[in-house]
């Protein structure tokens, strides 16, 4: 009998593309990071990860109407996007940036999360 396995990325992106509670909380634990050293960059990844799963850095540029390289800039480790980049991308993902920020306030967010 042979057992089949798949690949903890391919799951994780599975999940990021069809559990919105699961994303809520991905994109909520890096935000909660932010300030320490290398948060920023945890962010930016936790985004990217998100526009992979649902869909690529294609279809992200046609739904924002910015420019593929300036998307892969912006959401690269080391990258600086502005604010309004952020949240247009986040929106285009069907995600909110005020329910990502309220997500880990809300009593039983986290064993919400768990099951």
């Amino acid at each position: 009998m042979t057992i089949r396995t798949r690949a903890h990325e391919d799951s994780v992106l599975e999940m990021l593309r069809d559990d919105e509670t699961f994303a809520l909380e991905y994109l909520s634990v890096a935000l909660e990071e932010i300030d320490e050293v290398g948060g920023e960059d945890a962010f930016l990844i936790a985004i990217r990860r998100l526009v992979e799963a649902r869909g690529g850095m294609s279809n992200l540029s046609q739904s924002t109407g910015l420019a593929r390289p300036n998307l892969y800039r912006a959401l690269a480790t080391g990258g600086d996007p502005r604010l309004s980049t952020v949240l247009k991308v986040l929106q285009a993902l069907g995600i909110s940036m005020s329910k990502v920020v309220s997500h880990r306030t809300r009593p039983g967010a986290e064993e919400a999360a768990l099951e």
